[in-house]
């Protein structure tokens, strides 16, 4: 089967099960499962597929799945990545971008990728810690101080070493796009102090590492696909959420939630992942070539989501959010200690990490 019928397949039934979906993790994400049983054929075999094109009919086109609109950052990555692959390759790859959930949502996709039924996808950082453990120290709380400090550290050997424990389930790192450090929003009063958020009702990423997060600092943390969240926002059914800016912005969440409170309380990564039988099936030049591509597209991405968001935190209160911008962040450090504590197993990451920015 050819893959742009194949894919047709893919998207049609994957709409019509997902709906429109949309970032902050795709669908159970809280807990491992194993990968459905092995399929015929993958995305290795179908690296050779000849689809239609206008420009060059012999080119081998890529899907690439977001579970974003087109009006978010990582539509911004996935445009540059498609153009660079393109313009080095001379035309010989071209990629497909389906935004909007249209392939499943983030941890769909990923399974996806894993059964070489889906080529690539930008996924954020959540959904990850189901398919290496490693991963989850991305996700410990407060972290990083700042962006600088999170490009050296994931820019580099820690970086590099962590995308490659994805190897073993299946799935290729390229590079680290950006989803941003994520903050509280809310519909009930605003947030100074970590107390201030006792009892209140918040969606969180389906990840287990945010969860324990939240829950330390006393909310009924509720993790949920962001398609149901944004329902759920809508109709009430939480108080809040947490997100970057760029996501409140993107998805205007001032018309379900009068608070936000700048704690950044975590960076949220935004990974250019591929099926790694599709990767190794590339010959070296090329999967350079996918390698250097992602990595520019990465820091192009960062660098259009720092000159956006002035524009779009004073989006939020132009209407009608009041921001709490500067709340007091030892209080929240304090109140998530414990998850330190539990999740010890990240405890050498963790000291590595603080390392390099110490050194910075």
């Amino acid at each position: 089967m050819k893959k742009s019928v194949r894919f047709l397949a893919l998207a049609l039934s994957a709409a019509m099960l997902f709906g429109l979906t949309a970032c902050g993790g795709g669908k159970d994400d809280s807990q491992p499962q194993e990968a459905p049983g092995t399929e015929e054929s993958g995305a290795a075999e179908d690296a050779g597929a000849e689809n239609a094109d206008a420009s060059n009919p012999d080119a081998t086109v890529l899907q690439l799945g977001t579970t974003v609109n087109e009006q978010d950052s990582f539509q911004v990555a996935a445009e540059k990545f498609a153009e660079l692959v393109e313009e080095r390759t001379n035309g010989a790859y071209k990629i497909e971008i389906y935004p909007n959930g249209t392939l499943g949502g983030e941890r769909d996709m990923l399974e996806s990728m894993q059964m070489d039924t889906l080529d690539m996808a930008i996924v954020t950082s959540g959904p990850f810690i189901n398919f290496s453990d490693a991963m989850g120290v991305l996700d410990m709380p407060y972290l990083f101080g700042s962006n600088e400090e999170a490009y050296t550290v994931l820019d580099g050997e820690i970086g590099r070493e962590l995308l490659d424990t994805l190897e073993s389930s299946g799935l290729k790192g390229l590079a680290y796009a950006e989803r941003g450090f994520r903050n509280l929003t809310n519909n009930v009063k605003p947030i100074q102090t970590a107390a201030d958020l006792n009892g209140l009702k918040l969606r969180v990423m389906e990840n287990d590492v945010y969860t324990a997060s939240f829950k330390a600092m006393g909310v009924n943390a509720d993790p949920m696909a962001w398609a149901d969240a944004l329902t759920a926002l809508q109709q009430g059914t939480v108080d809040g959420q947490e997100n970057p800016v760029n996501v409140i912005y993107s998805y205007k969440l001032w018309e379900s939630q009068k608070y936000a409170t700048l704690d950044r309380h975590s960076y949220s990564t935004a990974i250019i992942t591929m099926s790694a039988n599709l990767f190794n099936s590339l010959d070296a030049e090329t999967q350079q070539i996918f390698l250097d591509a992602a990595q520019e597209a990465a820091e192009f991405e960062r660098a259009w989501v720092a000159e956006q968001e002035a524009d779009q935190l004073q989006a939020m209160k132009d209407n009608g959010m009041e921001v709490i911008e500067d709340p007091d962040l030892d209080s929240f450090k304090e109140a998530v200690q414990p998850v330190y504590e539990q999740y010890d197993q990240y405890a050498d990451y963790v000291s590595r990490i603080q390392e390099v920015i110490a050194g910075m």
